[in-house]
């Protein structure tokens, strides 16, 4: 067999990244396109340009960051796989909280990747992606087969954090205050506000007004 059928014999996963900062998407491209059946064919900042690259290329797999600006990335997975059922979907976070990992799971994701151990882990999570295979960062499958079961109806499992970002915006409060208040970045309200609503699966501030005011939050 000749060289240039070794090489024709190498089938090739196509790949989209979509991850709000630069560098870490340039890191990215480095990692997967070194691997010889790996091509990365589209990078996108937003979950609106990555739904975009993913309807046009179709890719085998999306990595996706689970923090993104604009729309959150966990609920927009469904529209992903809606958009293109083919493409398997491996989550790249810092999120270490087992509910994230189970509700990316649940919906429909195939790999979950902590952004601390990205570089081996992500290429096997791509890898069994591409083949319909599930990759679960050892550390939280551990967390999640010890974990009881759920509860029914939404999760209450918010943390102190966000519990005082839930208070503060049922009381009316904007992102730019809480931040001032809290000694936070803006960004980093949104950031918990996107997973007070993924964790509670409230989508207005109405609603989370009324969780608030249900739960003794706030006052009447």
């Amino acid at each position: 067999m000749s060289l240039s059928d070794n090489v024709q014999s190498v089938s090739t996963t196509r790949l989209v990244i979509a991850d709000d900062h630069a560098v870490v998407r340039s890191g990215l491209r480095m990692l997967l396109n070194a691997e010889e059946d790996f091509e990365v064919v589209a990078e996108a900042g937003d979950v609106p340009s990555a739904l975009s690259y993913v309807r046009a290329h179709r890719p085998a797999v999306l990595v996706l960051d689970l923090n993104m600006p604009g729309r959150p990335s966990l609920p927009a997975i469904a529209d992903f796989l809606e958009a293109s059922p083919e493409t398997r979907i491996v989550v790249l976070t810092m999120q270490n909280d087992p509910a994230f990992a189970r509700e990316a799971l649940r919906a429909g994701a195939l790999g979950y990747v902590l952004k601390e151990a990205a570089d081996a882990e992500l290429v096997e999570a791509v890898r069994l992606a591409a083949q319909d295979r599930t990759y679960l960062h050892p550390e939280l499958g551990a967390k999640l087969a010890a974990a009881p079961p759920e509860p029914q109806g939404p999760p209450d499992d918010l943390t102190e954090r966000e519990v005082e970002v839930l208070r503060m915006i049922a009381l009316g409060h904007t992102n730019n205050e809480i931040g001032n208040q809290l000694y936070l970045s803006v960004r980093t309200i949104e950031s918990h506000r996107a997973h007070i609503q993924q964790k509670l699966r409230l989508s207005t501030r109405a609603e989370l007004v009324r969780y608030a005011l249900d739960k003794k939050l706030i006052d009447q």
